[in-house]
């Protein structure tokens, strides 16, 4: 098959990956003339893959697509384990979330509230040449965050829509049919879990929570989170031998403000898509929540809003529950989510400190990250971590951030079951 003329920046494709986006492209039915690829975003934006704008020219008209391309770099797939990631986004994007919004169009639910997720034009899972092919959200105004900002009261409910939306649909797949959901469970790996077993992991942790120390200046914060980090992986090992019961649903996993976006009518929020499914597992529902909201909040808007967002939350999942003559206050209780909420604390709080050291870091900081990556994989990113030198600007923001999420969850009630 001849190839399309790419031009670009496209060298680090494979062969395969290469013949894959050009079947993509041709089936299309553009008569293309030329394939453009643009790097998208920067080094912190996108740390788990190479992710490409490809804009598609053509006799019968142009189009613009999101290419996700995996690694083929050993340390780099060791690293991120790139073949759970990218399995994962696969089976959601090409049997999960069609088989959602087929449940919805069966009842006959109104359009609006169908579960929204870019349309997937193809997923190549074969590694190491794995790659997805998505729809371009920014072609129908839809746009990113400024990750250093918090989320506001009104993105934060527009997402827990989404989040009631795609787990009850879980729920209805695991009541209607059962063996889809088991088959669906089957597939999708738990990938925090696999790098928790992983060896030396604990080591690894321990330099982890002796960074995130030193950026604290207060003894009561310091104290706050001593061995939070650390037990991490065994924490997270014991919770996963329990969290697949009757509450458990396949969650989205992710939900960063970089893997969110939103679409403003002027100032006004129209609403928001999920835009990455790596991390897609059978979980509890209110890890999906307790992510977002920790990760993507600042103190105040956490504090103020946190129990109005779990009412929201519950009330959404029983209105999507009602079409399908299902009980949120049967099917996932509302004291079982604040019961969740305090069981789960445990882990998505010294989750958060960890993340808050990566995320919070500038586009440099996170370069130098990312060659420690290529170079010497996880061992190599955790010392470029605890080794680098980040820049003072970079301090003060994860200082603010830990201590937002220590005060937060400790004047919310939380904190005291944490340790």
């Amino acid at each position: 098959m001849a190839r399309y003329n790419f031009e670009g920046n496209f060298a680090n494709l494979s062969d395969r990956q290469a013949e894959f986006i050009n079947e993509v492209i041709r089936k299309q039915d553009l008569n293309v003339n030329k394939v453009v690829f643009h790097t998208v975003g920067k080094a912190d934006d996108n740390f788990m893959a190479d992710v490409k704008r490809i804009t598609i020219e053509g006799d019968k008209g142009s189009m613009k697509m999101i290419v996700k391309i995996a690694s083929a770099n050993k340390n780099v797939r060791a690293f991120s384990l790139s073949e759970y990631l990218f399995g994962n986004e696969h089976i959601m994007y090409m049997e999960v979330l069609p088989k959602f919004v087929s449940l919805q169009k069966e009842a006959g639910i109104p359009e609006e509230e169908h579960l929204k997720y870019a349309k997937c034009y193809g997923s190549l899972n074969e590694a190491p040449n794995e790659v997805v092919i998505l729809e371009d959200l920014n072609e129908s105004n839809y746009k990113m965050l400024n990750k250093y900002e918090s989320l506001s009261d009104e993105c934060v409910r527009s997402i827990l829509k989404n989040f009631a939306i795609l787990h009850s649909l879980s729920f209805v797949l695991k009541h209607h049919e059962p063996e889809t959901y088991e088959a669906y469970k089957e597939k999708l790996h738990n990938v925090w879990n696999i790098r928790a077993g992983l060896p030396g992991v604990t080591q690894q942790f321990q330099s982890l929570e002796n960074l995130i120390l030193s950026t604290l200046d207060k003894e009561k914060y310091r104290n706050a989170i001593k061995n939070t980090v650390t037990s991490l992986p065994e924490n997270m090992l014991k919770a996963s031998k329990v969290w697949d019961n009757q509450y458990s649903i396949i969650q989205q996993g992710d939900a960063w403000t970089n893997n969110i976006m939103f679409k403003f009518d002027g100032d006004e929020l129209q609403e928001s898509i999920m835009i990455d499914y790596q991390l897609s597992k059978v979980s509890n529902p209110v890890i999906d929540l307790l992510y977002m909201t920790l990760n993507c909040t600042d103190y105040e808007t956490r504090t103020k809003n946190f129990y109005s967002w779990l009412d929201y939350y519950h009330s959404e999942l029983d209105k999507s529950l009602s079409y399908f003559d299902l009980k949120a206050d049967l099917i996932y209780p509302r004291d079982q989510l604040d019961a969740d909420i305090k069981t789960y604390i445990k882990l998505l709080f010294p989750m958060s400190l960890m993340l808050a050291n990566l995320l919070m870091r500038d586009a440099n900081e996170a370069a130098k990250m990312k060659e420690a990556m290529v170079d010497s994989g996880l061992e190599g990113v955790t010392t470029s971590m605890v080794n680098q030198a980040v820049q003072n600007d970079t301090l003060l923001r994860t200082r603010k951030k830990i201590e937002g999420l220590i005060d937060s969850v400790t004047e919310l009630g939380l904190l005291d079951n944490s340790n």
